[in-house]
């Protein structure tokens, strides 16, 4: 089964980030002039209906100059510098005179969000990740360990990783090989019965947002271990599966020779 996001076409004659451009002039925004997510949405709805709302969001995000998530969709210098997100639900036209450099790369990411660690780890060889981002990272680039034919979802430059539902981020959105959605949320350390909850929210959004008709969503947590009671939580659901990660750890020598 084939979609229509299923493909790096655009839907529309002009790509999504060239759509957002239009609708700037048709709201004839003024430099300090905020607008609303939305604005953005009902314009998107009204004009170009086939665009999903999740696309528009993800789209919002990375022409965000100052959005560090904008990486996972590789913004163009110049081309994709369009917009100074105020916060969460309010966005602006970029000011390149008062504004910061727009974050283009990986060190400006560095630079400008202090990466928090989501659990403790003690100092020596771990058998966790030791942030939530590097477990992130390294699923969505080989997402067949999970399952055969799962891979990251992808739409005109938008891709899977930190995918934006109603104002927070799914951590990977995939398709499987049938076409379906799925939902991965990720735990570092264990992963509790609460993660449910989070996860089904997602699940739903995407349900109601981003799927076309007759298109499925389900849902993965993967944690360094799982708890009795979200083992318990997820028995009567079986759109819902659950992995635990494990770490190894080798050496090679490769000087001195011999020995």
């Amino acid at each position: 089964m084939r979609h229509q996001w299923d493909t790096a076409m655009a839907i529309y004659e002009k790509p999504v980030r060239f759509l957002m451009r239009e609708m700037v002039n048709t709201f004839e925004l003024q430099n300090g002039q905020s607008f609303v997510k939305q604005q953005a949405i009902n314009w998107f709805e009204q004009n170009y209906p086939k665009i999903k709302k999740g696309t528009i969001t993800a789209h919002l995000i990375r022409l965000s100059v100052n959005v560090s998530s904008r990486l996972h969709y590789t913004p163009k210098p110049g081309e994709d510098d369009l917009f100074f997100q105020i916060d969460s639900n309010h966005f602006r036209l970029y000011d390149v005179k008062q504004d910061p450099l727009p974050i283009h790369s990986a060190m400006n990411r560095i630079v400008l969000q202090n990466a928090e660690m989501i659990e403790e780890v003690d100092l020596g060889i771990s058998s966790e990740f030791a942030y939530e981002s590097d477990l992130r990272d390294y699923l969505s680039k080989n997402l067949q360990i999970i399952e055969p034919g799962l891979r990251l979802y992808e739409e005109e430059g938008i891709t899977g990783v930190e995918f934006p539902v109603g104002g927070r981020l799914i951590d990977i959105l995939a398709v499987d090989s049938q076409g379906d959605f799925v939902v991965i949320e990720l735990k570092v350390s264990r992963g509790y019965d609460r993660a449910i909850g989070q996860l089904l929210r997602y699940m739903a959004w995407i349900q109601k947002n981003q799927a076309d008709l007759g298109q499925k969503v389900r849902g993965i947590i993967v944690a360094r271990g799982i708890s009795e009671d979200l083992l318990l939580a997820c028995s009567l659901m079986p759109n819902i599966h659950l992995f635990e990660y494990e770490l190894s750890l080798s050496l090679k020598q490769v000087y001195p020779i011999g020995n």
